[in-house]
């Protein structure tokens, strides 16, 4: 299947090349669905994201695959959840299970996403789009260093004809050298030169015989929490209050979030300097909610790793001019899993692989095509933290500050309804989410049929798609406790 693909792309076949637009996809990493300012954030600056909404459509309900990064990078490449797919944690140095100490064992770890899978630019090269990345892959067994590409299964392997593995301006690049951390010789408003970005710049303005698919993946704004930039933190530091907390730390991640979108402004302003603007649409997301130490998500409860909305509600923006509104939002509930479907449909391409996707066309257009009662499925049969777990704080709250243990679950979505089901003690949670965003009050005994309706569909759904689920611990006794 894979070589069908890879000749079909050298070839540059397709049958759509005028109709079909390029597609620039922005992916950040841990974006709180409350970070940009167009989402209610009151603190933060988000010119650019504010734009690409103001000019496009923003939804109020989008979810991402998983809380987590390379679960949820495998379900956006592919269409599948991460509970189809058997990868539902982070990538690893080495195969194994996870070191805590409690009831059930997870799976193990899952190292590469599987080279049979097929992914959004092996779809698309059927159709003639040239496809390029730049940025975090985190879907393949860390090679010579942390987050790097396998020569095997990085993004080359995996339909990419062009990219370039860089870090950017992110801390990543030069944490390990200390240093690099202080700050930079940089005028107010000036920011420092991100190479990813421009990386992806160079490949939006070469001359594409074809439509072309741009994934420009971000590692703003995931932790080290740290700037260079020193008028931008003392903006921030300006701004919060003396009795906050955290506002050191709320401080430099703001100035992250400000330089994500300054260098997602500098991606949009080199797609208009490229002329292609008119026939590009730009969808912007994040992999997964936000880190519960720095960005808090709230009013939403819960965080990165666990399936409360405050770890899978991400923003998402869409633009394309002509065919989406400008200024419109949507209250539709839509995962990033849709998007290859999306991006299926706009090529005339094959999505027939993704188990788990619904193009969103319709909504983009003003129409109501996909189901308002639609399941979403989220599985994430894991613990976190891994290390200290017994030592976090058992309850996971809204905006604490804090990382709290989570426990193996899943969760489904239909409609306003949400069930969390936990597998340790087989106890569930019930939401309406119209009614109570915050997950504050729990329905399962009140509406029992709600509750046992929701359930066996989210079993069922597990057993179809072969999902993982956790199993007694040998290694684990009541002595433990």
């Amino acid at each position: 299947m894979k070589l069908r693909y890879l000749i079909a792309g050298l070839l540059g076949l397709s049958s759509l090349e005028a109709e079909s637009p390029n597609i620039l996809f922005i992916l950040s990493d841990d974006l709180s669905w409350t970070d940009p300012a167009c989402y209610g954030n009151e603190l933060f600056e988000t010119p650019n994201i504010d734009r690409l909404s103001a000019e496009g459509m923003r939804f109020t309900r989008a979810y991402s695959p998983a809380p987590i990064c390379s679960a949820s990078r495998a379900g956006i490449l592919t269409g599948k959840t991460p509970a189809r797919l058997g990868f539902e944690f982070v990538t690893k140095n080495n195969p194994g299970f996870q070191p805590v100490k409690a009831p059930l064992r997870s799976p193990p770890f899952t190292l590469n996403l599987d080279l049979d899978e097929v992914t959004l630019p092996e779809m698309l090269a059927p159709s003639g789009y040239r496809s390029g990345f730049y940025g975090k892959w985190h879907l393949n067994q860390h090679h010579k260093k942390y987050l790097g590409w396998s020569p095997t299964h990085g993004p080359p392997n995996q339909g990419f004809r062009e990219s370039i593995e860089e870090f950017g301006s992110h801390p990543y690049q030069y944490w390990n050298r200390k240093p690099e951390r202080s700050y930079l010789d940089l005028k107010d408003g000036e920011f420092p030169i991100d190479k990813l970005t421009n990386h992806a710049i160079d490949f939006i303005k070469q001359k594409h015989p074809a439509p072309f698919f741009c994934m420009v993946s971000h590692f703003y704004v995931h932790d080290p929490i740290h700037t260079r930039i020193k008028w931008l933190n003392d903006h921030y530091l300006a701004k919060i209050p003396d009795s906050h907390p955290r506002k050191g730390v709320v401080a430099q991640y703001g100035a992250m979030v400000t330089s994500l979108d300054h260098y997602i402004g500098e991606l949009l302003k080199g797609l208009e300097e490229s002329g292609k603007a008119d026939s590009t649409i730009v969808i912007f997301t994040s992999d997964n909610g936000g880190h519960p130490n720095y960005a808090g998500n709230a009013p939403l409860r819960g965080s990165k790793w666990n399936l409360y909305e405050g770890g899978i509600r991400v923003p998402f923006v869409a633009k394309w001019k002509g065919q989406i509104s400008p200024g419109s939002i949507s209250d539709h509930p839509v995962t990033s899993l849709d998007l290859f479907a999306t991006f299926a449909e706009l090529a005339g391409a094959d999505s027939s692989t993704a188990g788990d996707s619904l193009s969103l066309l319709p909504i983009f257009k003003g129409e109501t095509d996909i189901p308002g009662d639609r399941s979403m499925f989220w599985h994430f049969p894991y613990y976190h933290p891994e290390r200290g777990f017994d030592e976090a704080p058992q309850t996971i709250g809204i905006d604490d500050g804090v990382t709290s243990q989570t426990r193996p679950h899943s969760a489904i979505r239909k409609g306003e309804w949400k069930l969390i089901w936990f597998q340790e003690d087989n106890r569930t949670e019930l939401y309406h989410l119209a009614e109570d965003p915050n997950e504050a009050a729990n329905l399962s005994d009140q509406r029992p049929q709600k509750r046992s309706e929701l359930l066996n569909e989210l079993k069922s759904y597990l057993k179809e798609s072969g999902s993982r689920m956790p199993e007694a611990n040998p290694d684990y006794s009541t002595a433990d406790q």
